[in-house]
């Protein structure tokens, strides 16, 4: 089992490396972002010195990767995400993503007979994508008052005070992509040469 163990914290030296490298990302920079000084960020890269979970937190958060690809644990082997619904002014939630950092994805529903809501809209960080899978949602973003019906798409940052409601007396559920500030959504698509 040491031996085991000792291989695994090994590991884990290179891959902070190669987190850090693929995200084109400096010692000092990182330092910054995690609080942990440049020389025991480097050691830890090196493999001189064992990681701790004080340390693995605030760079899983920072490479917004999961704890599970930093110590490269086995994958589960069920890829399904068991999503625990929450509500949140009267509306269920029902998280898509288990990603801490980065794109955060949600299905949204919203009960019938919601109409005549007083707006209340309301600002944060990020940038937000929504796509309204059925019924009619109301949007209001700044001084826009909007309809999007199903099939349609909205997106914009949310430093814009905005906010969600029923379009008419029926239900409506909507998905919704959160990311962090600066991030944008990005739509590529080929088509087969004629």
């Amino acid at each position: 089992m040491s031996d085991e163990f000792d291989a695994v914290l090994a590991a884990v030296g290179p891959r902070l490396r190669e987190l850090r490298r693929r995200g084109g990302v400096t010692l000092t920079a990182l330092s910054e972002t995690t609080g942990i000084p440049i020389s025991t960020l480097s050691r830890l890269e090196s493999g001189q010195r064992k990681p701790g979970l004080e340390l693995l937190l605030p760079l899983a958060k920072a490479h917004r990767v999961p704890l599970d690809e930093i110590v490269g644990a086995p994958a589960s082997g069920d890829p399904r995400v068991y999503p625990r619904p929450f509500k949140r002014n009267g509306m269920t939630v029902v998280p898509l993503t288990r990603r801490p950092g980065g794109l955060q994805a949600f299905k949204q529903i919203l009960p019938a007979g919601g109409t005549g809501q007083e707006p209340d809209p309301r600002s944060h960080e990020g940038y937000h994508w929504l796509y309204v899978l059925n019924g009619r949602l109301r949007v209001v973003l700044g001084d826009q008052d909007l309809v999007l019906a199903a099939g349609e798409v909205a997106e914009f940052d949310t430093h814009l005070p905005h906010w969600f409601g029923n379009a008419d007396a029926h239900h409506v559920e909507f998905l919704s992509i959160l990311g962090p500030q600066g991030e944008r959504f990005h739509i590529r698509a080929r088509y087969p040469a004629d």
